[in-house]
């Protein structure tokens, strides 16, 4: 795939001078025809962006952070979702059908799908762009159909660990149904992580109309293009040059795959859970993208707009808005997810998220109707 007019490949990937160890010279033809394939898709993949990643702490901490990276307002609340709940797969009279097994708190994106969220259960599930995704045809004779919008939701409701979800989705008991990001002309395309309680992970990803999965405590960072594998090779490139001589500093995909991988292993397992998660909180700022960005070769850049951390252990749901001055959490243990008392909850964070709230605001959600996740 040639590589567009506009781009440069960064000099200390194509020079000779970089001091890394005789090893890294084994990789070095893989690596350049990544850059060269990655090369091609990086604009078209730029706009849209997010970072996700597992730190594995002292004592059995497990932390997962996101950010969400977006070229415009993404329109996100935080939501409370009660067991019990029926659900549609959103595809028409042959869609996936199930009823929530696990309360969950949900950041929602456009207020038609859960882009990101938590169960009570400490299983966490996070959505990402992906441009390669391509997923299997869906008609008459397919397994029922489950609207992209609700698939991070169909974990969450469903399952209390990673390898419990990743045993139920290898049988592949639906067809993933997409459609376009609201009011643009462009198909959703996504690929999905989870981690929980015991620092396990999985990512799994729809290449060329074929569920792939990848599962392990060591698949700790997700970002964007290219697809996971060839992240992984990238990123094995940069092990080898080693963290401390030199990191990628742009906010390509890549650059904070490598950045987010060596910083979440480099940072203190500090066995006091504050500490630890100050450390979490500023490797997935590092790897953030300034706030209206806009440069004339990429004028779409997208903004990290909002941030998420999950305490998996002590099940603090934390969220900070790249337009306000607080961070604030919700408290997971502190919810009534019931099926006979819960209620839906809405916490309303405005427009680009710009209300500010401080602390602990589980008590400032309100009793709301449930959002309609987009469909067919």
């Amino acid at each position: 795939m040639p590589m567009p007019a506009a781009y440069t490949a960064p000099v200390h990937l194509l020079t000779k001078e970089l001091p890394v160890k005789k090893s890294t010279l084994q990789i070095r033809p893989v690596v350049g025809a990544l850059l060269v394939g990655f090369a091609g898709i990086a604009a078209l993949s730029s706009a849209w962006a997010c970072t996700r990643l597992v730190y594995l702490g002292a004592n059995g901490q497990v932390v997962t952070a996101r950010s969400m990276d977006w070229k415009s307002d993404i329109v996100s609340n935080l939501w409370v979702l009660p067991r019990g709940m029926e659900r549609s797969g959103k595809a028409g009279p042959n869609s996936l059908r199930w009823t929530s097994r696990y309360g969950s708190v949900v950041t929602s994106g456009y207020d038609v799908s859960t882009t990101d969220g938590v169960n009570e259960a400490g299983l966490n599930a996070n959505l990402l762009w992906l441009v390669e995704s391509q997923y299997p045809a869906f008609g008459a004779g397919s397994k029922p159909g489950l609207t992209i919008a609700a698939w991070a939701q169909y974990v969450l409701d469903n399952f209390a660990t990673v390898k419990e979800a990743v045993a139920a989705l290898e049988k592949e008991p639906f067809t993933i149904v997409s459609d376009n990001v609201p009011g643009e002309n462009r198909l959703t395309t996504l690929h999905l992580s989870m981690s929980d309680a015991s620092g396990d992970s999985a990512i799994v990803e729809y290449i060329n109309g074929r569920q792939v999965i990848h599962h392990g405590r060591e698949y700790q960072v997700m970002t964007n293009s290219p697809t996971f594998d060839q992240q992984l090779a990238l990123n094995a490139y940069w092990k080898q040059v080693g963290g401390t001589t030199m990191l990628p500093g742009t906010n390509r995909a890549a650059d904070r795959f490598a950045r987010a991988s060596f910083y979440v292993n480099a940072i203190p397992k500090s066995p006091d859970p504050n500490k630890a998660l100050a450390s979490v909180f500023s490797v997935i700022r590092n790897a953030s993208v300034p706030y209206g960005l806009n440069t004339p070769e990429e004028p779409n850049i997208s903004s990290t707009r909002w941030r998420t951390v999950f305490d998996h252990q002590r099940k603090l749901y934390f969220f900070e808005s790249a337009l306000t001055p607080n961070t604030f959490w919700v408290d997971l243990k502190a919810l009534d997810f019931s099926k006979q008392t819960g209620k839906v909850l809405k916490l309303d964070l405005g427009p680009d998220q710009d209300h500010t709230f401080s602390g602990d605001a589980t008590r400032n959600f309100q009793e709301s109707a449930p959002f309609e996740f987009l469909g067919l």
